[in-house]
Parts: structure tokens; C-alpha cells; sequence
């Protein structure tokens, strides 16, 4: 009797040892994953994931805690951010955080109509075709929106005002983002209203930004307007030393540049941007359903200036324009 009560009990006791590991793996697959899809670098996403996570605090969720993330970055290749989104998706992730752009949220929305998408871009998501409208998204994207691509006219206005005798004004533009047209024709229409002559050239690898910022002298650029990107973004001190190299005055969107050297910066402040895209991403968690979130739009832009820079070019920001500046570095 007591060996078959024995028997019985090591039965129990081995069953219930086979479904340990079916249990853990349960409790692990219960974890929601988050796919971080960029195409920037690790480096240089820092920053936004540090407020992407001060956002997604907010709802409940800590990464490693009670939320998992798995985190694929192009390296400013957008030709790799494809294969990169349906990799993720085939990772199971539970939502995609697409950064760095309109480019990673295209690929992302291409990789998946069911997995919800949370972007943060520069740029109008519906001409982009990403979402049917910003108050109800109507898909499986939801996200932020900033007006990096949509201040590049005002960049030329500000930097005319710097530079009221610049004739010839340069552009740098990324070919391959998806915003490039949009951002040609705003500086196109900038120049025309300015009486301005404009020189758009086109970079796509670091090696296209060096023979650019030759060309502008070359082609005699008086200053250059360096629109909003991720190659570009990623690369202030590069650029920055370009400028200077040439004696060029030059306008970007990040405060990253005039903080590096460069003359001044115009756009929006991304922190904020990305924290609310944690934000959202945690409601989605919660579930939430993408297609019912609208499109937050990051409205508050600021201008930098580096009074040192323009001394060293040998210019005087304007009374006006320094009473405007949110920060002005000396």
C-alpha cells in the first residue's frame, strides 16, 4: 500500500515537474514585447529613448519589469529597415515603436496591417499615406507628429533675416526620405517669396554630405539650410565642422547642431515628441486600440543661436531675432 501511495506521489510530482517549463514559458510569452524599428543608431537614439521611457513610465509600464523590448537599428541604411520591420513582426513583437522618421513607419506599416504601429515622424502622416486622419488614425497606426519637415520655410526666413545679403541659399536633402519632395518644394517656395536663388543637393551617405557641402562652394551658396533627417540628424559634429571648414552659415532643425558649433538651429523639440509616443504606446498595451488614438501633434518649436559661431563668421544676429531665441549659447 505504501509503495503504490509512493508511486503515486513521484507520478504527481513528475507531472507536475513537465509542466514547469510550459508554465514558465507561458508566464514569459505574457510579457508584452515592444519592437523598437529605427533608422538611426543606437547612439544616437539615446536621448529619445530615454524620453520614450519616461512616457511609457507613466502608464505603468518599466522595460525589463513588466514590458520586454527588442530593438532593431538600420544605421541610417533605409534600404535595410524592410527586412528589419518583418523581422520584428515575425519576433512577435506586441506593438512596433517606429523612430528615426517617416521612413521606419512606412516599412513598419508594409511589414503589418494587424500588429499596432506607434510612429514618431516629422511630416503630415496622412499625405504620407500612413493614417486616413489624424483625430481617428482608422488603421493600425497611431503616433506623434512634429513640424520638422513643415518649418523649412520659416528656416529660410530666419536665416535671411541672419543673412540679409545671402543671394544664393544651399539645401541638403536625403533622397530616400520620404519627406524629401515635400521638403524640396517648401524650400523651393521659400526661396521664390525671398527673391532668393536656391541650390538643392542631394546626400544620402556620409561621403554625399562631404562632396555637398563642397559643391555649395563650388556653386557659390552664400549660406545652406540643412533639413530635418536621421543621417543628417545623427551627424551634428560632422556637419558642423563642414560648415565651418567652407565659412558657411548654415540652419538645421536640432539644438544638437548649434550646441556642437553650429550657427543655429530651427524646429521642434523632440523630447516631449517621443514622450508622448511612450505614452500612447503604453495605453496600447493596456489595450487600447491604435485606430482610436489620434495623431498627437507637437506643435512648440524653438531657436537656438551660438552668438560664438556668428562672431567667428563674422555676423550679428539681429536685436529681433535674439529676443526670440529660446537659447542662446555664448
Amino acid at each position: 500500500m505504501l509503495d503504490m501511495k509512493r508511486r503515486a506521489f513521484l507520478l504527481l510530482l513528475g507531472g507536475a515537474a513537465a509542466l514547469w517549463p510550459l508554465a514558465a514559458h507561458a508566464q514569459q510569452s505574457a510579457t508584452p514585447v515592444i519592437g523598437f524599428l529605427s533608422a538611426a543608431s543606437q547612439q544616437f537614439d539615446a536621448p529619445r529613448l530615454a524620453a520614450f521611457r519616461r512616457g511609457l513610465n507613466e502608464t505603468g509600464y518599466v522595460e525589463g519589469r513588466n514590458v520586454a523590448s527588442e530593438y532593431r537599428w538600420a544605421d541610417h541604411q533605409y534600404d535595410r529597415l524592410n527586412a528589419l520591420a518583418v523581422e520584428l513582426v515575425g519576433g512577435r513583437a506586441t506593438v512596433i515603436v517606429a523612430m528615426g522618421g517617416p521612413a521606419p513607419a512606412v516599412a513598419a506599416k508594409a511589414a503589418t496591417n494587424t500588429v499596432p504601429i506607434v510612429f514618431t515622424i516629422a511630416g503630415d502622416p496622412v499625405k504620407l499615406g500612413l493614417v486616413a486622419s489624424l483625430n481617428r488614425p482608422g488603421s493600425n497606426l497611431t503616433g506623434v507628429t512634429t513640424l520638422a519637415s513643415m518649418v523649412v520655410g520659416k528656416q529660410f526666413e530666419v536665416l535671411h533675416e541672419t543673412v540679409p545679403k545671402a543671394a544664393v541659399i544651399g539645401c541638403l536633402v536625403n533622397p530616400t526620405n520620404p519627406n524629401a519632395e515635400s521638403d524640396t518644394k517648401e524650400a523651393q517656395e521659400a526661396t521664390r517669396i525671398l527673391g532668393l536663388q536656391l541650390r538643392v543637393v542631394n546626400a544620402s551617405t556620409e561621403h554625399d554630405i562631404d562632396a555637398a557641402f563642397a559643391s555649395y562652394v563650388q556653386q557659390r551658396a552664400d549660406a545652406v539650410v540643412v533639413v530635418s533627417d536621421a543621417l543628417f540628424n545623427s551627424r551634428p559634429n560632422h556637419i558642423v565642422a563642414l560648415a565651418a571648414r567652407y565659412a558657411l552659415p548654415t540652419i538645421y532643425s536640432l539644438r544638437e547642431f548649434p550646441s556642437a558649433g553650429g550657427l543655429m538651429s530651427y524646429g521642434t523639440g523632440l523630447a516631449d515628441a517621443y514622450r508622448q509616443a511612450g505614452i500612447h504606446t503604453g495605453r496600447i498595451l493596456k489595450g487600447e486600440k491604435p485606430e482610436n488614438l489620434p495623431i498627437v501633434q507637437a506643435t512648440k518649436v524653438e531657436l537656438i543661436i551660438n552668438l560664438k559661431t556668428a562672431k567667428t563668421l563674422g555676423l550679428t544676429f539681429p536685436i529681433t531675432l535674439l529676443g526670440r531665441a529660446d537659447e542662446v549659447i555664448e
